[in-house]
């Protein structure tokens, strides 16, 4: 009675000489029209008059297992804006880890780059095939035990943020300024084309206003070295690095959908394995379900169509990965470590007193934990308020979302970050109770306060103050000017009760170098123990 190899041989061997119908087409086909879907959600993550958003435009983040486990681990419970990962991970055990060659807009991406950055030499086997899992145990680890790191590694954060920190805002800049050049310049005839041109642009592409970020370089580094990384390896990222690719391959490994190779027919051809972009094919053709990403190459390129794809019972298969001891300790007792020296910094005892979250944020160790570092909020945000945060936090703070005031500032009337925010992390607030979110509070630097510091009248940041009861009012003075005169003045100050942090006293304080009144996080709603001492508090010296 015939072997289950022998009886895969005479399966495949009727096979060999038939002309397959190709497949690679409809796989570009499916990346294409993703990629266009990505497109259109990133361009829709904006201010379009309104402060509702008409699309899913955070679906990406939501349906990433990736992030959806790590945000579970850190809040050590269930997160129902994250569920529609689950759809993710059962299509993975019944098609494969097809969302990384059919649907992942970052290989997508990189594959429309490989023509440009073909690797110097061609290599077959994969550089490092243990470290996505190593990387995936550190960064689920991490998230269990304090330390979220997953939004510096996944894919989708390093896409969507570079995007929408560094490379759209350039983008914008230089249409902007290549348009105005020909406006200005170029000769009336020429007009009559770029004019229309640019404002379709406007309608359809480009940004509601110029944005400027902190990190922009770091931001912009981080993706662009994901495309220069072909030039060492095809798909290096995905195939070497990537931990969602690691746990979507460890996904397909357990699923039901298996790829089979060629038998003693092949011979001495080796076309499958030079043409798979993923390394997922061993010196004897057989196929690891861990790393094919189900492009097809190797199928429509078999000469004799003995490469193919079935369903079959996930028994009796080898191990999908090998991982040392040694190197599985290394990953779970780093993630394990690292948070203890993290709760000895100065800041765990002393944070940031510029620190400003956005509206709606959580207390700052699950804000950090739930955030996954997308920069969604930093793109929609109305008045160009939320920057990118280096240090502040310590490093497993970077690149999550703080308020700069001198920069930017929050709108009275704006809830889009917490529209977009695709894990809670920035909870969604109604109208009424953004209006009174207390982010902050402001105080004035005398020694620079034009009224204070050199008796000249300036009303600007009452003017711009936009709770309904001015949180910022005036006392009449009478002081002595820079030039001897004795004037009368009304110097502001600010009344605790209504200050809710927005920043606008900063951002349109008339001094040209720093502002005469700043923000600090100080009462914040989110942290009730931050809250500011009354009057009657004991806390202040008597008059």
């Amino acid at each position: 009675m015939p072997g289950p190899d022998n009886r895969r041989n005479d399966r495949t061997a009727g096979a060999a000489g038939k002309r397959l119908r190709p497949l690679a087409p409809w796989r570009r086909l499916s990346q294409a029209l993703f990629l266009l879907i990505f497109f259109f959600l990133f361009i829709k993550t904006d201010y379009t008059g309104t402060d509702r958003l008409e699309y899913a435009v955070n679906i990406l983040f939501r349906i990433d297992p990736l992030l959806a486990a790590c945000v579970m681990l850190a809040v050590k419970g269930l997160v129902a804006l994250m569920l529609p990962a689950l759809l993710v991970v059962g299509l993975t055990l019944v098609l494969g880890r097809f969302f990384c060659g059919w649907v992942c807009p970052m290989g997508a991406l990189i594959d429309l780059c490989h023509p440009l950055l073909r690797p110097r030499k061609r290599r077959t086997d994969t550089l490092y095939p243990a470290l996505p899992y190593l990387l995936l145990i550190f960064v689920l680890a991490g998230a269990f035990f304090g330390l979220p790191v997953a939004g510096y590694i996944d894919p989708f954060s390093i896409l969507v943020r570079g995007l929408a920190i560094a490379l759209y805002p350039a983008f914008n800049q230089a249409a902007t300024g290549f348009f105005t050049f020909t406006y200005l310049e170029a000769p009336g005839f020429v007009n009559v084309v770029t004019e229309p041109v640019y404002s379709f642009l406007r309608a359809t592409i480009l940004p509601f206003d110029q944005k400027y970020y902190t990190l922009v370089m770091l931001s912009a580094a981080v993706l662009l070295a994901v495309f220069v990384l072909e030039l060492v390896q095809r798909r290096f990222f995905c195939r070497n690095l990537c931990p969602l690719g690691g746990l979507i391959g460890l996904t397909a490994a357990a699923g039901f959908f298996r790829g089979y190779g060629g038998n003693d027919d092949c011979k001495a051809c080796r076309a499958c394995r030079k043409v798979c972009r993923m390394g997922a094919i061993d010196e004897k053709r057989r196929l690891a379900m861990t790393r094919c990403v189900l492009c097809m190459d190797c199928r429509d390129k078999c000469p004799r169509g003995l490469i193919g794809f079935r369903f079959s019972p996930p028994s009796r298969r080898p191990a999908p990965v090998s991982l040392s001891r040694r190197a599985v300790m290394a990953a779970l007792g780093g993630a394990a470590l690292l948070p203890l020296f993290s709760g000895v910094r100065s800041m765990a005892r002393v944070p940031d007193p510029f620190l400003i979250r956005p509206p709606g944020s959580l207390p700052e160790p699950e804000f950090l934990g739930r955030c996954v570092r997308c920069g969604e909020c930093m793109k929609v945000c109305i008045g160009n308020a939320l920057h990118p945060s280096f240090l502040e936090s310590g490093l497993e703070g970077m690149f999550a979302p703080r308020l700069i005031p001198r920069i930017g500032y929050c709108e009275f009337n704006c809830t889009l970050c917490g529209q977009v925010c695709p894990t809670g992390a920035i909870r969604e607030l109604a109208l009424p109770d953004k209006h009174t979110c207390k982010i902050g509070h402001a105080f004035f630097d005398t020694d620079r306060c034009l009224p204070y510091a050199k008796g000249i009248p300036c009303i600007v940041c009452e003017e711009h103050c936009p709770t309904p009861e001015k949180a910022i009012r005036f006392r009449e003075a009478v002081v002595e000017n820079d030039r001897g005169e004795t004037v009368t003045v009304r110097q502001p100050y600010v009344v605790d009760a209504l200050c809710i942090g927005c920043g606008i006293c900063e951002n349109r304080c008339p001094l040209p170098d720093g502002a005469a009144v700043y923000v600090t996080a100080a009462g914040e709603a989110r942290n009730p123990e931050h809250a500011l001492p009354a009057a009657d508090s004991g806390l202040y010296p008597p008059p």
